[in-house]
């Protein structure tokens, strides 16, 4: 009775949840990576919005920071364009030379080394947070610039509830996160072209007296401040302004996802993106400067620039445009933190199939997403929005540092790899050229933005990223020093070769007759994983605490689906093979030594839901099984080193429980 109600709460829980998340997938589905991969457009729109929105809250930033010599403007949004020009065009680079994922934290891991990659992937996983508390925050600000100040109280929840919603989204899967989104991108794209290219228009007859007015500011500047003083302060917009390139690096990290040819949809994607970054960052400023619009409370200058345009439109129109402009906004904003739902939880899996990270974030759900990485980064974005109270001013100034740190070692590699291999590249100088212009402009903005905004609140992102590079350190000690006692546990398959060895043929023929299988006699079920010390351990444990008992023997090898796997059908087949590959020399090693063994090997995301699926199968044919499996046991085991490895045996203890199987956990002490 208990056991059928067990059985109806886990169906129950699984409708549930197959209603908010979806159903499983298969990872040995020959479509599922078809399914799941994006063209260039829905690319666009899921790694590239990032940067597109940014023009949102980055122009704005710079064009506030002028201090009201507004007409300064034209040469930061000027550089501006430069700088998304060759940013673009050197990730296309890293695109081209890494086209399974060219990350910041694969590109500095290969190219310069393994710590400068994790110093990297740290920056990024800081970086990837704030883009989702800032672009969920700013799209806040945008929807409720429009209405009473009296709803401004409402402005937080609502941005809790927008971390809430992409995470249920990103739960079900990339392409179900992305695609609802489509009208809504193209609504924001059209209206802001729309407005730019009216304003422009508008004020076409003006463009010589703008020119006039340009000189005029830059003399009168240059009274005030000096030549240095002027530059200083071009500068110091400009590297406020940073908010604005942070989206480009998204596209070279999100290739696995892309669609076949990887590498060509991925430069198609960067294109879109850095052309229309490019236009709407230039247009916002200029626009800005035609209507000389001024920040007021309450209102994002976005708002501002659009209420001063559609002034003069009849009744409702320019209400309107305004109203479903800012709503395409806020909602492009809440888009844009896909970016940090899209890559975080990826750069999380990479640093932990490295072991700088807990190996548990490199698994993947059933919906064959980094479900751990994607609750991580929620959780933290929430805890942000809540600590900064959504404020935009104050995520800005804890935005930008980190994905600068990225830029600039991504580009020093780069730099490092075509002088390596200028002898075998004849486009050598013209590529190095790229790289080194990128990696003088993110240097410098780096430097400018760690120097202006370090006082103003920066130190603390620096602080958070040091300890989280601190705590990395830890964990790959921690694994090293478990790969150093597993490697004790290695003498173990050097005895059985051995031992194999020097098994002779009468001594097999002696015993040929415990070859024979008996599915009524008892038999031992082991759980392994791979072929090594900890697997021969459990099993001479079994022989040596039970002696005869057991005539038959079983080996249950799951090879586990993880985020460096699955990449195709061929990794996955590959899997397979050596899967059952490592669970036959088991059976090969039982048979030369007088016992009766066969082997089960599959593949899965889950090794517990798998086991569990196996187990009855194996019951069938050997009625009086018992299963085992072996644990390893620290002498100094703390929260620490719990939380660094997945106790897979006490889980499929747990799951055998309820379903009346049963298991021995032996300990294997390191």
């Amino acid at each position: 009775m208990e056991q059928a109600r067990m059985d109806e709460d886990r169906t129950l829980g699984q409708r549930v949840r197959g209603l908010v998340i979806g159903k499983a997938r298969s990872p040995e589905d020959p479509h599922v990576f078809h399914k799941m991969s994006l063209i260039a457009f829905f690319a666009w729109i899921g790694l590239g919005v990032d940067g597109l929105t940014s023009s949102c809250y980055g122009p704005e930033e710079a064009f506030v920071a002028l201090q009201g010599h507004r007409f300064l403007g034209l040469f930061v949004a000027l550089a501006s364009v430069l700088t998304i020009v060759v940013i673009s065009t050197s990730y296309s680079q890293i695109i081209e030379l890494f086209p399974s994922g060219g990350g910041g934290y694969l590109v500095a891991s290969k190219l310069l080394s393994p710590t400068f990659g994790m110093i990297s992937g740290c920056a990024l996983l800081i970086d990837y947070v704030l883009t989702i508390s800032v672009s969920i925050a700013s799209g806040a600000d945008a929807v409720f610039s429009f209405f009473p100040a009296a709803w401004h109280s409402w402005r937080l929840p609502v941005a809790v509830g927008g971390v809430l919603l992409l995470t249920v989204l990103n739960m079900r899967g990339v392409k179900e996160s992305v695609i609802p989104l489509v009208p809504l991108f193209l609504i924001f794209v059209f209206a802001h072209a729309f407005a730019i290219v009216y304003a422009l228009v508008r004020h076409l007859l003006n463009f010589p007296e703008v020119a006039a007015e340009t000189m005029r500011e830059v003399q009168t500047t240059q009274a005030q401040l000096g030549v240095l003083g002027m530059i200083v302060l071009i500068l110091h917009a400009y590297s406020m302004g940073a908010g604005t390139f942070t989206g480009i690096e998204a596209v070279s990290n999100g290739l696995p996802i892309l669609r076949e040819p990887k590498v060509q949809t991925a430069k198609r994607t960067m294109r879109y993106m850095a052309s229309s970054l490019a236009f709407l960052v230039l247009g916002l400023m200029v626009a800005y400067l035609l209507y000389g619009v001024e920040r007021q409370p309450g209102k994002t200058l976005n708002a501002v620039l659009f209420e001063h345009m559609t002034a003069g439109w009849p009744h409702g129109w320019g209400e309107g445009f305004v109203l479903v402009t800012l709503l395409s906004e806020s909602i492009l904003l809440l888009v844009a933190a896909q970016t940090g739902f899209l890559d975080g939880p990826r750069v999380l899996a990479n640093m932990a199939l490295d072991r700088w990270m807990p190996t548990k974030f490199a698994t993947l759900s059933d919906r064959l997403v980094t479900q751990n990485g994607i609750l991580l980064m929620s959780a933290a974005s929430l805890a942000t929005i809540l600590l900064t109270e959504g404020k935009v001013g104050i995520l800005v100034v804890l935005y930008s540092i980190n994905v600068f740190i990225t830029f600039v070692l991504s580009q020093l590699g780069m730099v490092r790899h075509w002088w390596k291999v200028r002898a075998a590249v004849a486009a050598w100088k013209k590529k190095i050229l790229v790289n080194g212009v990128g990696l003088v402009m993110c240097s410098f903005i780096l430097g400018s933005v760690i120097l202006v905004k370090f006082y103003e609140g920066g130190w603390i992102t620096i602080l958070i990223t040091t300890t989280l590079v601190v705590l990395a350190f830890a964990i790959k000690r921690h694994y090293k020093q478990t790969f150093r006692l597993l490697q004790r546990l290695n003498g173990l398959v050097t005895a059985a070769e051995v031992s194999d060895s020097e098994a002779t043929a009468s001594e097999q023929s002696k015993n040929g007759s415990a070859l024979e299988c008996d599915p009524t006699a008892k038999t031992a079920v082991l759980l392994v994983n791979g072929f090594g010390g900890l697997g021969l351990h459990t099993v001479f444990s079994v022989i040596r605490l039970f002696g005869g008992v057991f005539q038959n023997f079983v080996f249950v090898n799951v090879g586990v689906v993880d985020a460096g796997m699955f990449k195709g059908a061929a990794e996955i087949e590959h899997l397979r093979n050596e899967a059952q590959k490592q669970a036959n020399r088991y059976v090969e090693f039982m048979q030369r030594n007088g016992y009766y063994a066969e082997s089960v090997a599959s593949v899965a995301i889950d090794i517990v839901d798998e086991v569990a699926k196996i187990a009855p199968k194996i019951l069938e044919h050997f009625p009086h099984a018992v299963f085992f499996g072996g644990q390893l046991v620290f002498a100094n085991d703390s929260f620490f080193s719990r939380a660094l490895h997945n106790y897979t045996a006490f889980a499929i203890q747990r799951r055998f429980y309820h379903q009346g199987i049963p298991i021995v956990i032996l300990p294997v002490r390191v």
